[in-house]
């Protein structure tokens, strides 16, 4: 019944060791016990290494000490010494320290408790200051009384910390106790200084607004006024009468917030605003060189498409200090901002990474317009680790084995690159910071991650954390292994896919499919790592009798420029494609019921799952869409015009492939979710396509979770979710 098509494909079956035998009184998964957490892996999460580079901290809790800051030694793995404990700090072992910070010389600590989160990163907090020499109780950052405080940091001499509280940047000197207001115009849904907006937090990945000089006598921070961004208003029940939560939010093609750096001199008071191009649309970055009075601040045109690097230098006579351009990247689509950026100590160059050659890869920029390249070949450089200033050593972690791969390596500015793992899978690490020793983090599609101490050379000093109680556990269910393949769409693109067969698959069956999809820019399902509660579910699917697939599209990183950007301006068109080909191709393999083909996605999964529902109906029977986006133009401004550009340049790509305009093609089974507290994805997707598949007559099942956001969790709400889908599929899969 389908279409055929000439394909290459390849298996590539994962051939590591099996790790889970089977029985016969195999125990069966469920998802009361995937989401209560029993097949939780282990970690080793809150490691700081400590400045000598031969110790690191992490968090602990006891019933009676109550939560603790414990110091350990790399090379025994012993605990030293146990550093504070909330009965310590606060007399109340109940009080719980979420988090902590170290001043430089790591005297004193900032203690973070009571915190309450605002968006998806950001947070308020009560913050208090822990003498670790003193020893005694810990004292409050400010006046709690005043608001709760956000972004705590102490300056690099300790003696002060800068904080925000009710949008303005305050700091507290912790020598005679006075607290100095460096802003005094902050106000909700207008002026933000020292934080970000919503945008800014969400897109470009980072909610501190404030960076101390590396002599301690700056403040460098951000002033957003946001008073011209529309409202967004989401209804909050539970109480008699719905509570508005407003908060500003720019869709595609509306206004942003104006955005400025400002620095604040301590020894005059005075804050001075840096002088930026007319083209700096965004500022998505600012950073502090080596040289104590010179700031580095990354412009951004609205396309995102020209990049500009500025230094500050010198003072124009209005308290503005100049900038000049150091640095420029122009690109016909657009350029990706990230924080793989380190200035050299010869104050003369940074490292920074760039697509300019196809891939991502790291390069060597010198202020006056020299340019050497490190690394080179057809696959991407991930993230940096971090740079041994004395070894000249930039550690970084890449695709060079394939998307589906990610390893460690080091180079110098030589370019010899050394790879510093042996195994297939996903790698990551967290070097103390003398780069003597690396907690290396590794796990593979079917073994769980395994936290190992390694020296400088790579040996293995002792294992943290095995996860063997997992493993243990799993052994006890018949688990079906990830297996990796690839196929070659309608076009002759080669594209990566995995499969998880039935327990007792059995190749003369045929067999109903679940594909489970992301398919947007910068995230990869099919990754030979461990895949937490998401692996269990798809677990939990094959032992009812499901073949569990999934595929990357074009559009998907970590296969270079040309792949990923080849969806620009028409987000969903090829994607869509892709999924549709994949559908094609599974109904042509003998075990699989190519009328029971369905799909499942989340937010951006949910949109491809909508495009494949209308513009795939002929190939996938079911799909289940949660928190999709349904028209770009109902997204925000930085993530949807980096890619299509705005509504007004861009009307066809936004309305070709918006679900809301395919929802007459709609026939197979279609499950709708959203939450109604989604910040992010606003619920009025889901509203705005229950009106298009209304309209077209379609019968369709929708439910919506009242105040959750976008991740839909909280007290049982992701057991009900599952079990839904779990009755969905069975009924319609």
């Amino acid at each position: 019944m389908h279409q055929h098509f000439s394909k290459t494909v390849t298996l590539s079956l994962v051939l590591s060791t099996f790790l889970f035998s089977f029985s016969s009184s195999a125990q069966t998964f469920s998802n009361e016990k995937i989401w209560s957490g029993e097949f939780r892996s282990e970690g080793v999460w809150g490691v700081r290494s400590m400045t000598d580079g031969t110790h690191y901290t992490t968090s602990d809790f006891d019933e009676a000490e109550g939560s603790s800051i414990v110091k350990y030694s790399y090379k025994s793995g012993k605990k030293v010494k146990t550093i504070v404990t909330s009965l310590q700090a606060f007399e109340d072992a109940r009080e719980y320290i979420n988090d902590y910070f170290f001043s430089a010389d790591e005297r004193f600590i900032l203690l973070t408790t009571n915190t309450n989160q605002l968006y998806r990163h950001s947070f308020y907090a009560d913050f208090y200051i822990y003498d670790t020499h003193s020893n005694e109780l810990a004292k409050p950052l400010t006046d709690f009384s005043k608001g709760q405080q956000r972004l705590a940091t102490f300056s690099p001499s300790a003696d002060k910390v800068a904080f925000v509280r009710n949008n303005n940047v305050f700091i507290s000197n912790l020598i005679d106790g006075t607290e100095t207001q460096v802003t005094t115009d902050g106000q909700a849904n207008s002026i933000i200084n020292g934080a970000t907006d919503w945008v800014y937090e969400e897109e470009f990945g980072d909610d501190n607004g404030m960076k101390w000089s590396p002599d301690g006598e700056r403040l460098a921070y951000y002033r957003f006024n946001e008073s011209a961004v529309k409202e967004m208003n989401m209804a909050m029940y539970g109480g008699l009468y719905p509570e508005l939560n407003t908060f500003k939010y720019p869709k595609a093609g509306e206004v942003n917030s104006d955005v400025q750096v400002y620095i604040h001199k301590l020894s005059t008071g005075i804050n001075h605003a840096v002088a930026t191009n007319k083209r700096a649309h965004y500022i998505p970055r600012f950073f502090w060189t080596k040289d104590v009075e010179q700031l580095c601040i990354l412009t951004m045109n609205r396309h995102q498409n020209d990049l500009r690097f500025y230094l500050t230098e010198g003072e124009l006579s209005n308290n503005r200090i100049d900038t000049k351009e150091v640095f420029k990247e122009t690109t016909r689509t657009y350029i990706d901002i990230h924080d793989n950026l380190i200035f050299l100590k010869d104050g003369k160059s940074f490292l920074w990474t760039s697509e300019r050659d196809g891939f991502n890869h790291i390069y060597k920029f010198g202020y006056d317009g020299s340019v050497k390249q490190l690394t080179k070949g057809e696959w991407d450089v991930v993230e940096f680790m971090g740079y041994d200033e004395s070894k000249k050593k930039i550690y970084f972690s890449s695709s060079m084995q394939g998307a589906t791969q990610q390893h460690l390596h080091s180079v110098d500015f030589g370019g010899e690159i050394l790879t510093l793992d042996d195994t297939p899978g996903h790698h990551s690490a967290n070097f103390s910071a003398n780069f003597s020793y690396r907690i290396h983090n590794h796990s593979d599609a079917n073994t769980p991650p395994i936290f190992t101490l390694r020296d400088r050379k790579g040996n293995v000093v002792r294992t943290l954390k095995s996860n063997d109680d997992l493993k243990n556990t799993l052994s006890e269910y018949d688990y079906s292994e990830k297996e990796f393949f690839s196929f070659s769409n309608s076009s002759g693109t080669e594209l990566n896919c995995w499969k998880i067969l039935p327990p007792d698959f059995d190749a003369v069956k045929e067999y109903p499919v679940y594909v489970a999809i992301y398919g947007g820019p910068g995230v990869n399902t099919v990754t030979d790592s461990w895949g937490g509660s998401n692996l269990m579910w798809h677990q939990y699917l094959a032992q009812e009798g499901y073949i569990v697939v999934s595929v990357d599209p074009r559009g998907t990183p970590l296969r270079g420029r040309k792949f990923e950007h080849s969806t620009y301006k028409e987000l969903g068109k090829l994607e869509t494609e892709d999924f549709i080909d994949f559908a094609k191709y599974l109904g042509d393999l003998e075990y699989i019921d190519a009328d029971r083909i369905g799909i499942q996605g989340w937010s951006y999964g949910g949109f491809m799952t909508l495009l494949c529902m209308t513009k795939g109906a002929d190939v996938y029977s079911a799909g289940i869409s949660v928190a999709p986006v349904t028209n770009w133009k109902y997204y925000d401004t930085v993530y949807t015009e980096r890619f299509m550009q705005t509504p007004q340049e861009n009307e066809s790509g936004y309305e070709d492939n918006s679900p809301v305009n395919h929802a007459d093609k709609l026939e197979g089974a279609l499950l709708l979710v959203h939450g109604s507290g989604d910040d992010n994805v606003h619920f009025q997707n889901s509203m705005e396509m229950v009106n298009a598949l209304v309209a077209a007559n379609k019968d369709f099942d929708f439910f919506a979770y009242p105040d959750r956001n976008h991740g839909i969790y909280g007290g049982n709400t992701r057991i009900h979710l599952f079990n839904m889908m779990m009755d969905f599929v069975k009924e319609n899969f």
